[in-house]
């Protein structure tokens, strides 16, 4: 049975987050011990690991045509994996002589729409709850989007409310930057009424769909940025690549692999220039990242906040190339990797949803309308019992 009320009057709960990312390369799982709700809250993680996917089932997940049978099929499959990672990480647990109370699992985005003008909008996150509820018979949160845009909102991005938690009580106003399969900020203000938040646009999403593309499916990332450090820019291309109308959208806005899929925003862009070096369409790709997250914070952060750091979370900040070129596009700005605070780059999100399950428990509104555009504070996700 699900004793809520018991959860509640726990002087402190240790969740289990996890989440695969729009990259579809593997399962992040972050134990959190967490106490109190809401911005009073304390938050310590305990431990983290990445369950990685084979490549066979992350060309299934990346697929942009998947059919509704497939889609079904991987829900149960990945409700299974998602189970495997939570007992793995119920064993670190018990080491440590911990006992999980509940899990709040995110899932594998398939496909989301956020509303557009005269646009219906959708969002769907497999790897079924029931499943995991199932095998580790603990109670599970999911479905975290779906409250926020029936409010009127983005459904994304959902990280600001942790990212706030997490480092609002800094003593200087700091930007933080996660860059996974999407890249999005979030300006960590005093106040929590004042945050900023967005998705800036493609992140590892663009940079490994474009290796997968050239090398056929042999490799799957330009590990540590190296093939894009030897590469030379190609102008044409990048400005090309930074023409998508997404860019010069004014926030709330929220995209996904609908817009930025290595299908949709690179293919027939990749297929005219064979005559390229590998290196430079990597290179190119790479700073079209770059450029774009650059050109995101100098329009919509800068002019109205001034910040002092950005914190680099997510799998893109292993990217040496990226974040060197981070650097070089905002020289007056440190940028420093959420690891520096004790953060995991790989965790973050994954402690996110620990935290926002924590809130959905206690019934604490957990999104933030002026990054989502929601019409007012929802409470997030759904609740599966044991």
């Amino acid at each position: 049975m699900l004793d809520i009320e018991y959860l509640r009057k726990k002087q402190a709960r240790f969740v289990l987050g996890m989440m695969s990312g729009s990259s579809c390369d593997g399962i992040d799982a972050a134990l959190v011990r967490i106490k109190g709700t809401g911005q009073e809250i304390v938050i310590k993680q305990v431990a983290y690991k990445n369950f990685p996917y084979p490549d066979v089932l992350r060309t299934r997940l990346l697929d942009e045509h998947m059919s509704i049978r497939e889609a079904c099929l991987l829900n149960f499959e990945l409700g299974e994996r998602f189970a495997e990672a939570a007992l793995a990480m119920m064993g670190i647990a018990e080491e440590q002589k911990i006992i999980i109370d509940f899990i709040a699992s995110h899932g594998q985005t398939v496909i989301h729409v956020p509303p557009r003008a005269n646009d219906k909008a959708g969002t769907l996150q497999i790897g079924e709850s029931a499943i995991i509820a199932e095998r580790t018979k603990l109670p599970v949160v999911s479905d975290f989007r779906q409250r926020d845009m029936a409010a009127g909102g983005q459904g994304a991005p959902l990280v600001p409310y942790a990212d706030w938690l997490l480092f609002h009580k800094l003593e200087h106003k700091v930007t933080c930057l996660n860059i996974g399969g999407i890249a999005n900020f979030t300006v960590v203000t005093p106040n929590f009424e004042d945050i900023i938040a967005f998705d800036t646009g493609p992140g590892n999403i663009a940079i490994d769909g474009a290796v997968r593309i050239l090398t056929k499916g042999e490799e799957q990332m330009d590990k540590d940025g190296a093939a894009a450090h030897k590469g030379l820019i190609i102008d044409e291309f990048m400005d090309y690549l930074l023409s998508h109308k997404y860019f010069s959208k004014q926030p709330p806005k929220s995209t996904g692999r609908e817009e930025f899929g290595a299908e949709v925003y690179l293919r027939d862009a990749l297929a005219s220039r064979k005559e390229h070096a590998y290196e430079d369409i990597i290179a190119t790709v790479t700073g079209a990242v770059a450029a774009s997250i650059v050109t995101a914070y100098k329009r919509f952060i800068e002019p109205y906040h001034d910040c002092t750091q950005i914190i680099v979370g997510g799998g893109g900040a292993k990217n040496k190339t990226l974040l060197s070129l981070l650097r070089k596009g905002l020289p007056d700005i440190q940028l420093f990797r959420s690891d520096q605070y004790g953060i995991p780059d790989g965790a973050r999100e994954a402690i996110a949803f620990a935290i926002l399950g924590n809130e959905t428990i206690f019934g604490t509104p957990a999104n933030v309308p002026q990054a989502t555009g929601a019409e007012h504070p929802v409470v997030l996700g759904k609740i599966t019992p044991p």
